[in-house]
């Protein structure tokens, strides 16, 4: 099968695709919030509300101070009340929060399931071009590391960005109240921190995607390597592939270095100027209470101020600036979730497969005529794989592919499933071109039996059905005992209620394929495609395989890509291919008289 285009490749980011803006992420996360606009209303509601409680804190602190040095003695009434409320408002913000905090966790969750949803569905329906180039490995974690980076963003950062908004405005309506000169303070630091703030996170967003595409590599290399654990011990490839996945790992690491250094760097530079607003703060409003409480600034002055007053103006201020400062932490963490909700839109924006045609037809009873009238296709559009091929294979008839590795056999199999489409030419089944039937139609009227076996999670019975799920248990025995593995299962403890592991690894190679011929019988579809099915198998069941088989290919339009050509002596066609071309056509004993590639390729097997 290597005639395709190279698996598990790293995934590579798309410059074609239109380019995201942080804006444009962040509106289509928002999206997804409206979804759930119930829960997003009430915690919208919950945080104004202990906001405007943790903001009434202050006021109350400072008025006890204000009671407590009257030049008439402290005024213990007005102490305990203003110490009371402030108690209340503080108590109130923080159990609202833990409600808060609840509700945007499921808020979160609720995004994440549907968004996870969304991704598998779109998988679904993405061409088989898509996984042939592209990294299972880096799939899974746009899925998994990609979504739970989006859900960390979601369920803490949005509640610290609704909180510190309403944080930031209400403190400083307060302290315009309490003293209008010293808000000129922050008309300095605050612009600093914010075009720094700009300018470091413009440096940063490449940072985390690369951070987030190494990742997706590095998951790629290591599912890779651990699905051939097998023959990298055979080979003895252990140090060799381990120093690889170091290199991947280094890779990784240093982007995640890099990323979360110079996103560090924005914090204590933010923390510097927000101490230095707030030491100004102390020192001006110091000085203004100095010169009131001397007299030399009048009461109902713009500048006067009392002491309770300072206090509440350097809290307000702190309240004001720790958002500003909090803001570098969230933005760290912004930039993480949009360079992973990025990868994971990417995704979701890839072109599904094709539709079907407005006038693609179904097909009710398939006969099984097949035509392959002069197929030119590439999987690259500089790189020709197939060179004008034509064949035809009446109905019932077995045609039989052979050829070196890399010649195009595969490729054949593909178009005819229509995984892929050609690029020039016409396939028809049953005088109809394929691409006006229906797709599931067409793929549905083949049973395929490939080499590379694939079983899931799920009992012998379950995986036996897979492809109708309406059989009864006569039917899956029928055919297991067609594909010669009902001895095998009815000898198990469990029979075929015996639990297989993911793709079967509990059972041997032989078996497995065995399991998937099995499935082949019960499918009982009109036409099929065996990509060397009987492979994996010993001599002496190939030979009841074979068998089977031949009666399983009874008035059924089979094609049959074999290197053992054993197997394929009984062909009505055989069809040599070399370099993506039909070089010899025939029945055995014609392609033997010939003797060309194909009665060369058969002597070095038998003779």
């Amino acid at each position: 099968m290597t005639d395709k285009p190279l698996t598990n490749k790293p995934m590579t980011d798309n410059r074609s695709t239109k380019k995201r803006d942080n804006r444009g992420i962040m509106l289509r996360l928002g999206g997804y919030i409206l979804k759930q606009w119930p829960l997003f209303l009430l915690a919208v509601i919950l945080t104004l509300v202990s906001n405007q409680m943790s903001l009434l804190g202050p006021r109350y602190s400072g008025a006890a101070i204000d009671a407590i040095s009257l030049s008439s003695g402290v005024d213990f009434g007005a102490v305990w009340d203003s110490v009371i409320k402030m108690i209340v408002c503080y108590a109130g913000s923080a159990v609202i929060a833990y409600f808060l905090s609840v509700i945007m966790v499921n808020l979160s969750q609720r995004i994440v399931y549907t968004m996870r949803r969304q991704i598998f569905e779109k998988l679904n329906t993405l061409p088989v071009g898509y996984f042939d180039t592209n990294a299972t490995g880096d799939i899974i974690s746009r899925i998994s590391y990609d979504v739970d980076t989006v859900n960390t963003s979601l369920s803490n950062d949005l509640v610290q960005v609704m909180t510190s908004i309403y944080t930031v405005v209400g403190s400083l309506v307060f302290m315009w109240k309490i003293s209008r000169p010293m808000i000129l303070i922050f008309v300095v630091t605050v612009p600093v921190s914010v075009l720094f703030t700009r300018y470091r996170s413009k440096k940063v967003r490449p940072l985390f995607s690369a951070r987030s595409r190494k990742y997706g590599e590095l998951n790629g290399y290591a599912e890779e390597m651990l699905s051939g654990s097998a023959s990298i011990r055979a080979y003895g490839r252990q140090d060799v592939i381990s120093g690889r996945f170091n290199t991947h790992n280094d890779e990784a690491m240093g982007a995640f270095y890099n990323a979360e250094y110079n996103a560090s760097l924005l914090f204590p530079t933010i923390n510097l100027i927000n101490n230095v607003s707030l030491s100004l703060v102390a020192i001006f409003g110091g000085i203004l209470y100095m010169y009131s409480e001397n007299g030399l600034i009048q009461a109902g002055s713009v500048l006067f101020i009392t002491l309770g007053g300072v206090a509440q103006f350097v809290q307000y201020s702190r309240k004001f600036a720790g958002p500003i400062n909090e803001f570098s932490n969230i933005l760290h963490e912004f930039q993480s979730a949009f360079s992973a909700a990025e990868r994971v839109f990417r995704v979701l924006d890839e072109a599904p497969e094709p539709a079907d045609a407005a006038d693609a037809r179904e097909m009710a009873q398939v006969k099984g005529q097949v035509e392959l009238d002069d197929i030119t296709f590439g999987y690259k559009k500089d790189t020709t794989i197939l060179h004008n091929v034509s064949v035809t294979a009446k109905p019932g008839q077995m045609i039989a592919i052979v050829g070196p590795t890399g010649a195009g056999k595969t490729t054949i199999i593909n178009l005819l499933m229509r995984f892929y489409d050609p690029v020039s030419g016409e396939i028809r089944v049953d005088g109809a071109p394929s691409l006006k039937i229906r797709r599931e139609d067409l793929r549905r009227a083949f049973t395929m039996v490939l080499q590379d076996t694939w079983l899931f999670h799920g009992t012998i019975f379950e995986n036996i059905v897979y492809g109708r799920e309406d059989a009864t248990m006569e039917e899956v025995r029928a055919a297991a005992k067609s594909a010669k593995i009902d001895g095998y299962i009815e000898s198990l403890p469990d029979g075929y209620d015996t639990l297989l592991s993911d793709d079967g690894v509990n059972i041997s190679k032989g078996q497995r394929q065995l399991i998937t011929i099995a499935r082949a019988f019960l499918s009982d579809a009109p036409m099929l495609i065996l990509d060397e099915a009987t492979s994996n198998v010993d001599s002496r069941t190939e030979i009841q395989i074979q068998e089977a088989m031949n009666g399983l290919m009874q008035g059924r339009t089979s094609f049959v890509i074999a290197h053992r050509l054993s197997t394929i002596q009984n062909a009505d066609t055989i069809l040599v291919v070399r370099g993506g071309e039909i070089t010899e056509q025939g029945t055995h004993q014609e392609l033997l008289r010939q003797g060309g590639f194909y009665s060369t390729l058969y002597n070095s097997q038998f003779v």
